[in-house]
């Protein structure tokens, strides 16, 4: 099994679930609707990435079992809506402001850099030290950060917070790391990583 199916398989799925719960729970407010908006509309998103500039480290083979428990992993993510509907829980205006504010920076953030770093390394492979890389390493990881935090806001509990907060320490951090460790055989590599952010835009080298 090859790993990106499980992941696609559950972004692609996200805005059915979330329709599902609606219909189950007979709840269709406005923070629902929001929330399928944006969390459907991301999958969708990353569905289209994946054709269009593909992750390597999605194209890795996996034994079955380990797909099945990505894909189990993943389903942390649809507790928020899970609160959210169940619950009927209606966020305040100012959260679906800032809510759907995060999701759209977030976004951008997250597809753009990762298609700034597909694009160069297919035509020039090496370290990238520009755009959205060049005050921050990791700007993909920073809006996916963003996107799943405006999703646990709208859920209105701490239980929307257990699928971001599990996958930045047992995943983001971790890949940080690694990649960090990958970088450091460039040459310019230390002088990259004083003017840059790990995870946050370093303003001032």
């Amino acid at each position: 099994m090859v790993l990106k199916y499980p992941i696609n398989l559950h972004k692609g799925l996200t805005a059915f679930f979330v329709i599902g719960l609606m219909m189950y729970y007979n709840v269709y407010s406005t923070g629902a609707w929001i929330y399928l908006a944006l969390h459907g509309s991301y999958g969708f998103l990353w569905l289209l990435k994946d054709r269009v500039f593909p992750d390597r480290q999605w194209e890795q083979r996996v034994s079955y079992g380990y797909g099945i428990f990505v894909f189990f992993a993943l389903a942390l993510y649809w507790l928020a809506p899970w609160v959210l509907i169940s619950r009927s829980h209606e966020p305040s205006s100012m959260m679906l402001c800032l809510a759907v504010a995060l999701n759209m920076i977030g976004v951008m953030l997250h597809y753009s850099s990762d298609a700034q770093k597909y694009f160069t390394l297919k035509y020039k492979p090496g370290l990238i030290t520009e755009g959205f890389f060049k005050r921050c390493r990791n700007t993909n990881y920073l809006g996916e950060l963003m996107i799943y935090t405006g999703f646990a806001l709208l859920s209105g509990s701490w239980i929307g917070y257990i699928g971001i907060t599990g996958f930045f320490i047992g995943a983001f951090i971790p890949n940080m790391i690694k990649k960090d460790k990958s970088l450091s055989r460039y040459p310019e590599f230390e002088a990259y990583k004083n003017q840059s952010g790990l995870l946050f835009p370093k303003l001032i080298p």
